[in-house]
């Protein structure tokens, strides 16, 4: 049986990652998890990151709690997928806790890479989807939603994620795939489908 393929969505806060990773999913019969909390044990960590009430978490040890987080669920879903045949699609990856913690948080990116590397033993994404939104599509999109932890940061916060994931995507354009976000959501489910195409 052929290897599965690894297919992550990435993106700022908003940008419709988890609406189109399910629609992706579907459509390809795909193995669909996420990151943080793709594991019952990935969702304890899960738990912590995102709780609003936790306001003394060091950023290195958030850096590690994601790290955590991606070597369970390498190790329980991603692997034996893709070892399976199966196609896995997942809302969120590596890439994430680079553009969350290394230029978001501002942390060393080459040590990010290092322990994430440890991390995900080999599996980094074949494919990402980048759903770049506009910044105001965004903003329209998290008003009156409940905000967690990372949601509640500040705009300089915000912008410096998606530049990193604008940087990650120009770096690699043979893995990443930059798709329009701002796009009505047939729109962005048909580009979608044309770059994994």
């Amino acid at each position: 049986m052929s290897t599965g393929r690894y297919i992550a969505l990435e993106g700022a806060e908003g940008c419709g990652k988890s609406t189109h990773a399910a629609r992706l999913a579907e459509a390809l019969g795909a193995v669909l998890t996420r990151e943080t909390g793709g594991t019952a044990i990935g969702q304890r960590i899960r738990t912590i990151l995102h709780d609003t009430s936790v306001t003394d978490l060091s950023h290195h040890a958030e850096a590690l709690l994601a790290a955590a987080d991606r070597a369970q669920h390498i190790h329980e879903v991603v692997a034996p997928a893709l070892t399976s045949g199966r196609h896995v699609v997942s809302d969120r990856s590596v890439y994430s806790t680079l553009a969350y913690q290394g230029y978001g948080r501002e942390l060393a990116l080459p040590e990010l890479r290092s322990i994430n590397e440890w991390a995900v033993h080999g599996h980094w994404p074949q494919l990402v989807l980048l759903l770049d939104t506009p910044p105001d599509v965004l903003e329209r999109r998290m008003r009156g939603r409940q905000l967690d932890r990372f949601e509640r940061e500040g705009d300089a916060f915000h912008r410096r994620v998606r530049d990193g994931f604008q940087a990650m995507a120009l770096a690699e354009p043979e893995r990443w795939v930059v798709i329009d976000g701002g796009q009505p959501l047939d729109g962005v489910a048909r580009s979608i489908r044309t770059a994994v195409t």
